[in-house]
């Protein structure tokens, strides 16, 4: 196990939540479930707690009950490649969700996620000022980061 994972609070649908994301990244997998019992808050064979991966990464997700929500104050940042894994992401995540500004989504359940092609990092830091201020003011503008749109912007 890592380190350090993040620990996600979910009211009454942990399960539902990891069958999503299981479905939407290819490298998935769910590695251990803790069910609740008799006498239990929640009907016994609920899920309690779950660890769960996702592209290498662990997570541990708890049905706890409505005392807390997801914020924006936390997102999940994912750095994609191509335009086509951007889309597929996008479309995936947002489902039943919000879309945001500059590549951020909030998906069905409250998480907010981040789904940044590497391409925008690699335009905003050229030296020329100008170049980098360009892609900066077409991302600004845009829900989805479409990479083509950055290129051009950064040619201007």
């Amino acid at each position: 196990m890592q380190k350090i994972s993040p620990y996600l609070w979910f009211n009454d649908n942990a399960e539902e939540a990891i069958h999503f994301y299981s479905s939407i990244f290819k490298n998935s997998k769910t590695v251990n479930i803790t069910r609740y019992g008799e006498g239990s808050p929640a009907p016994k064979g609920t899920l309690m707690s779950a660890t769960f991966e996702l592209e290498g990464q662990t997570f541990i997700a708890l049905n706890g009950g409505p005392q807390f929500n997801f914020t924006p104050a936390i997102s999940f940042f994912v750095n994609c490649e191509t335009q086509e894994e951007v889309d597929e992401l996008w479309e995936k995540l947002s489902e039943g969700g919000k879309e945001g500004r500059c590549g951020w989504l909030e998906d069905k359940f409250g998480l907010s996620w981040q789904i940044i092609p590497t391409a925008l990092g690699e335009l905003m830091q050229d030296e020329d000022a100008r170049k980098a201020r360009n892609v900066m003011e077409a991302m600004l503008q845009m829900n989805k980061i479409d990479i083509k749109a950055l290129k051009q912007a950064y040619e201007k």
